[in-house]
């Protein structure tokens, strides 16, 4: 079985074309799981038309943060949900239609595959991919509905996720950082396989280059990619990047 997981926070312009690509798969055993983080839009009215998706409604919004509050509802959900592999999918993105059929060939011929990141289509200002050749740096970072893992290994990666820390930075970036460092498997599929849409009202929609929340988010992410090392009993050794971000976000934050 293969598992959907969905996050909503006040998506209704973007929802109902969403779970109808989710629900309109190819493949036969699957379930969707939707966590509803308080809307206070039309959202609610929206899902229940869709019988097939089993609904989490949150009655308290728990942390200040986007990031961290969206975190929460993938863990709650994913503790509802069956499947051996889980699709994560952002409420205002959309699957292909034979996108988890996709997924499960991969998983089945490559069992030493845990988690794979596929292409998503959007145009370049949304999404660019670029080869790093610096080790110490993060690799691209997929979106979230871009992301599908083995179910052992979103086990093993909650008990590394530092769910409480770190309010700016986003799932997509952890699990990048997880599995590139601590796993050092980084698979990714060039197939299409995620419309990816903007929302400028997304989480981090508004962080701007070189802005205060931008540098604040860079730091976290290597202060995140530290621990990860640690745990892994690899030693971290900083960039010149590593060293600009500290001090560009003391700066922004002095």
């Amino acid at each position: 079985m293969i598992s959907i997981i969905i996050t909503n926070y006040n998506k209704e312009k973007f929802l109902k074309k969403s779970l109808h690509s989710a629900c309109s798969q190819n493949f036969k055993d699957y379930e969707i799981i939707l966590y509803d983080d308080c809307s206070s839009d039309n959202s609610v009215n929206i899902i229940k038309k869709f019988k097939k998706i089993k609904v989490i409604k949150n009655s308290k919004r728990s942390k200040k943060s986007g990031p961290l509050n969206q975190i929460n509802g993938i863990i709650e959900a994913f503790k509802k949900s069956k499947g051996n592999i889980v699709c994560l999918m952002d409420s205002d993105d959309c699957f292909t239609r034979n996108k988890l059929t996709t997924i499960n060939e991969i998983f089945k011929k490559n069992g030493n595959i845990d988690c794979i990141f596929n292409f998503p289509k959007s145009n370049k200002s949304q999404f660019h991919y670029k080869i790093k050749k610096n080790s110490s740096i993060w690799p691209t970072i997929f979106p979230t509905s871009c992301i599908s893992l083995k179910r052992s290994f979103f086990k093993n990666y909650i008990k590394n996720i530092e769910v409480n820390k770190f309010p700016n930075l986003e799932i997509d970036a952890r699990i990048t950082i997880y599995s590139h460092f601590f796993l050092n498997k980084y698979k990714i599929i060039k197939k299409k396989l995620t419309l990816y849409n903007y929302d400028p009202d997304g989480i981090n929609s508004n962080v701007k280059k070189f802005s205060m929340k931008w540098w604040a988010r860079r730091s976290e992410a290597y202060s995140y990619m530290k621990i990860i090392l640690k745990k892994k009993k690899h030693i971290f050794k900083p960039s010149l990047d590593f060293y600009l971000t500290k001090m560009f976000n003391s700066l922004t934050n002095w």
